[in-house]
């Protein structure tokens, strides 16, 4: 849904100020001056060395190229390498503002956000008299590429949840954190740039990097970290992918409300998610087709065949939260069958320990998704009783694991109750990867009035 942020009004900047460096990739000298920004105009780039000084406004539709940044071109202006800078200002709750460049690239400074951030303070920000627009997801986003994943579910704020992990398990760090402006610059903008030692020579033979040096990023190099100064965190990688994050997702044109999960994000897999809210965002904005009048009104069945649960309603009806919700959705559901499907993603917390370096998902919890998912079709036959309900798992039979589930599987469950006395029920269940059983049992269980009903 649109909606204003408690009353929240747009923000600009009080006065210009600058900031000079070199750019990452192209090398240029370049000065970057952020200035105010009218209202209701973004976050929007002006090419002071180009005729006419052209401006542009960046979204999804306008990036052309993802190798270890983001482009954008219009039909007259290029721009690399921006989102350190539009990670700071919307990082920092700023609306409207003008980045002026004279090249075609922001300086890299340190790596970080935080020569952005330290400008933002010397420009100031005051309010605008104008109402700040947000976008609240309508349904779950899921964008997977192998091993690499981002999730965006609806949420009150802004809640990321990021996975950094080389190809090799490297340097694996995790972190969950709600942005607003003190968390973005303390514990997100300082976070500089990396990459891989073995992966220089590549990036010079493509005329990428010209301006990296030790100064602006850290380099990872086997099991060691070579940082021309102490680590400013622990796991300034992850944080420094969330900063990434917040960036590339400006390009959706709107200031999002989500909780994202990314595994081993990257520039391509944010810019996939800014274009899939974009979408989303525009889709809900369209007018809709007027209906006829409603007649009188007819009580839709509990579960009518074929229809779907979304993670809301699914947590609606599972008493399990986090990291112990095994069904994200549902694509199936019936009286006495559902077909329901788990992403298994790296950030699984299980993964930290089963088993470093080749990591497995526990069989045991493949039979609890199944459980879940056998359980919601008990708990949706009895939506109609408004007391709060639970099920309890009683028992498995006949319990096989024919194959390893990985990171980056899509879970198949396949749930179909076989018998029902009563609270007391019995289901065949079954898992799939690609078509393939991979586990399967049969399970018993109960439903029973939750004790905090």
């Amino acid at each position: 849904m649109n909606n204003c942020v408690n009353g929240m009004k747009q923000r600009t900047l009080g006065k210009e100020a600058s900031v000079k460096g070199k750019a990452l990739h192209t090398g240029q000298d370049v000065t970057l001056t952020l200035k105010p920004g009218a209202p209701d105009t973004g976050l929007v780039f002006r090419r002071i060395d180009l005729f006419g000084k052209p401006e542009v406004r960046p979204v999804s539709e306008m990036i052309t190229e993802l190798e270890r940044k983001t482009t954008v071109s219009s039909d007259t202006v290029k721009l690399h390498t921006i989102e350190h800078v539009l990670s700071a200002l919307s990082g920092m709750a700023v609306d409207n503002a003008v980045i002026e460049l004279d090249a075609s690239e922001p300086p890299i400074v340190d790596g970080s956000a935080r020569p952005f951030t330290t400008l933002i303070h010397q420009c100031g920000v005051v309010e605008q008299d104008v109402q700040r627009e947000t976008f609240t997801l309508t349904h779950p986003i899921t964008i997977n590429e192998g091993s690499r994943s981002i999730i965006a579910l609806p949420f009150d704020g802004l809640r990321i949840t990021c996975t950094s992990a080389d190809d090799r398990g490297i340097h694996t760090q995790h972190l969950t954190i709600d942005i607003d402006s003190e968390t973005y610059e303390a514990q997100i903008a300082p976070a500089r740039t990396f990459t891989i030692y073995e992966d220089i020579e590549g990036l010079i033979e493509k005329g990428l990097i010209k301006g990296g040096t030790l100064d602006s990023a850290i380099i990872l190099k086997g099991d060691k970290i070579v940082s021309k100064e102490p680590l400013r965190f622990k796991d300034e990688l992850v944080r420094h992918k969330i900063l990434d994050i917040v960036g590339d997702i400006v390009l959706a044109g709107i200031r999002l409300k989500a909780h994202i999960i990314a595994v081993r994000p990257g520039h391509a897999l944010n810019a996939r998610l800014a274009a899939a809210v974009r979408k989303q965002w525009q889709e809900s904005k369209a007018p809709k087709a007027k209906t006829a009048p409603a007649g009188p009104k007819v009580e839709a069945p509990t579960a009518p065949a074929g229809s779907a649960l979304d993670i809301r309603q699914i947590l609606n009806a599972l008493p399990h939260r986090y990291p112990f919700v095994m069904v994200d959705r549902v694509v199936e559901l019936n009286e006495d069958s559902l077909v329901a499907i788990k992403n298994v993603t790296f950030n699984e917390p299980y993964f930290q320990g089963h088993f470093p370096g080749q990591p497995v998902m526990p069989g045991v919890l493949q039979v609890e998704a199944m459980a879940q998912a056998a359980g919601l079709i008990m708990l949706r036959r009895g939506a109609a009783d408004e007391a709060p309900k639970v099920v309890f798992f009683m028992s498995a039979d006949k319990v096989k694991f024919r194959k390893a589930v990985t990171p980056g599987d899509t879970l198949e469950i396949r749930a179909k109750l076989t018998k029902v006395r009563g609270r007391i029920a019995a289901a065949e269940c079954e898992c799939l990867v690609n078509g393939e059983c991979v586990s399967s049992a049969e399970l018993l269980f109960t439903i029973a009035d939750s004790p905090n009903g």
